[in-house]
């Protein structure tokens, strides 16, 4: 990794970039089995363009970001690109690959602006294949390979996986470019190496622009149309092969839904998967007042729309605090109540389901959750060139703690902190441990700490963000000359500025440590007055253990 300082190109365009910021300057099996997308359409953009959100989540997941570069078709470099027939170029994919849970490259957006995430959601035990060529990775990065729309892209991977096979569980993949956005469906039929080979099933839908969805390991698509391929295409054994195997009757009168047949959902996982989308949903268009029911497993409550309209057109800083969410300021808000501690501890540790005296019971289940690798923000436009469109906004661990900075997905290399590291090892100068380290000291004592966080994530992101439209006409500018030029200037930009926010995390948490230590808050002045305890909870120690703590009448004169 070469070192900025000796980057002719970007000393060339200091003086440029130097007025830029100074106008900003105020400032299972290897599934993740529990991740949150979230696809803004370009109509319901304020900066027209797609977006589509990712939080990696999955316990001990530790991953490195990377880049599978493009091949003119003399090469075959990794993902699925073995497929394509010799000699067919494929794009330039960023992404990440996995050290542990996720053992191979996934793709997250490509040369051409398109942009890929996921979500698990498991699907009927018996269907998953045991024979096919395809895991979701792998199919997701073979699509950001071949395709330069959104559509290109669901059709690849439909076809890819008729001819090829599926070997996965159920996925809900969301994809978008500049124009529009999908959501791609998909199960296994059961095939075995020695019997009747169905491939699998699987739905796309197109999301109608001026609105946005999302889906939360259950798949997003019901009810379909058969007859509109501008806006939705399938596989043809979609409903054949649910009546071969008695999912589906067509004499029943209920319309061919894809969720109730295949996935097969219970209470239980519309409680932790979608109240989430409720959640999104009820922050981006709280004119709706959407009912909390459906997740609650309410009998007979409407599922959520396929998509919604939102109050207002969402901005990037609008979709990254739509990612922060501990279901605050409802009635299922994890920072308050005795779950959550003296201190409003927002997570619960694992496992989500518990049992006490043969009662059953859950924990919420938030988008932001302690598990996250991390967490992805793209964003794709066509008022730009694809070198300069196409960026993805990246953060380390937990959404509710980290600081997004920006990456261009035309980089021709990773932020040297984002590529190094391991989980078995603690190194605060990697990009994983840094904000790992801050999330895990505050969380103990996490409304006290917050917003010690917050202060410093504000101060970054809005900075980031005030920067980027004239990052962005310079690079643009550039790339009308001399595209090579606008890539180096962008991938030099991309590390200053990750590096930026690793290290000022680093410092932040040498900040918490000193002021928040051993059950104290430093004052400036260097005191260290008593914190206590709220009230309500020590209610609640005196009405379990009151007599164990309560003191004499003459100690309390």
């Amino acid at each position: 990794m070469k070192e900025l300082v000796n980057n002719k190109l970007f000393l060339k365009l200091g003086v440029a970039l130097g007025a830029v910021l100074a106008g900003v300057s105020g400032i299972a099996s290897h599934n993740l089995w529990a991740c949150t997308n979230l696809i803004v359409t370009k109509g319901a953009s304020a900066e027209n363009a797609c977006m589509v959100t990712y939080t990696a989540d999955s316990a001990g997941f530790f991953g490195k970001l990377a880049i599978v570069e493009a091949s003119d078709g003399t090469t075959r470099p990794i993902g699925g690109s073995d497929v394509f027939k010799e000699g067919t170029p494929t794009h330039k994919v960023f992404g990440f690959c996995g050290d542990t849970v996720v053992k191979s490259f996934q793709g997250v957006m490509n040369d051409c602006q398109v942009a890929i995430a996921e979500t698990t959601w498991e699907g009927i035990p018996e269907l998953q294949n045991k024979v096919g060529k395809f895991m979701y990775p792998e199919l997701m990065t073979a699509a950001l390979q071949g395709a330069s729309t959104a559509r290109e892209a669901v059709e690849l991977m439909g076809r890819l996986v008729d001819e090829y096979g599926y070997i996965d569980e159920g996925e809900s993949i969301s994809v978008c470019d500049k124009n529009e956005a999908w959501i791609f469906d998909i199960c296994g039929t059961g095939a075995r190496p020695d019997g009747e080979n169905d491939g699998c099933v699987w739905v796309a839908m197109r999301v109608p622009d001026g609105e946005i969805t999302a889906h939360a390991n259950m798949a997003r698509i019901g009810v379909f149309p058969k007859d509109d391929p501008e806006n939705c295409i399938y596989s043809k054994n979609i409903e054949s092969f649910a009546v071969k195997k008695g999912l589906y009757d067509p004499a029943s009168g209920k319309p061919f839904s894809f969720y109730e047949v295949y996935g097969k959902f219970t209470v239980r996982d519309r409680r932790v998967c979608e109240k989430r989308v409720w959640s999104l949903f009820r922050r981006a268009a709280p004119s709706l007042n959407l009912s909390v029911d459906y997740a609650q497993g309410v009998e007979g409550a409407e599922p959520y729309p396929w998509s919604i309209k939102p109050d207002h057109k969402l901005t990037t800083a609008d979709v990254v605090a739509l990612m922060r969410d501990h279901y605050d300021g409802t009635e299922f808000d994890m920072s308050e109540g005795i779950d959550a501690g003296p201190y409003g501890y927002a997570m619960r540790c694992r496992p989500l389901y518990w049992e006490v005296d043969g009662k059953k019971y859950a924990w919420e289940r938030p988008i932001s959750t302690q598990q996250t690798c991390f967490t992805v923000v793209t964003r794709s436009t066509a008022d730009l060139p694809d070198v300069v469109g196409g960026l993805v906004w990246f953060g380390w661990d937990d959404s509710y703690t980290t600081c997004f900075s920006p990456i261009y997905a035309s980089a021709t290399q990773v932020p040297p902190s984002t590529n190094v590291g391991s989980i078995t090892h603690f190194d605060i100068k990697t990009g994983w441990w840094t904000f790992n380290f801050v999330a895990n000291y505050a969380y103990p004592r996490y409304k006290e700490m917050i917003p010690e966080i917050q202060k410093v994530q504000q101060e970054l992101e809005n900075y980031f963000y005030r920067a980027q439209p004239s990052v962005e006409k310079v690079a643009a500018e550039l790339a009308k000359t001399d595209k090579n030029a606008a890539i180096e200037f962008l991938t030099d930009y991309s590390s200053m500025q990750t590096e930026k926010a690793r290290d000022r995390w680093e410092q932040l948490a040498n900040d918490l440590i000193v002021k928040f230590n051993d059950g104290y808050t430093r004052t400036p002045e260097g005191a260290y007055p008593n914190v206590g305890y709220p009230e309500a909870w020590l209610r609640r120690v005196v009405e379990e253990r009151g007599e164990q703590y309560a003191l004499p009448d003459e100690e309390t004169k």
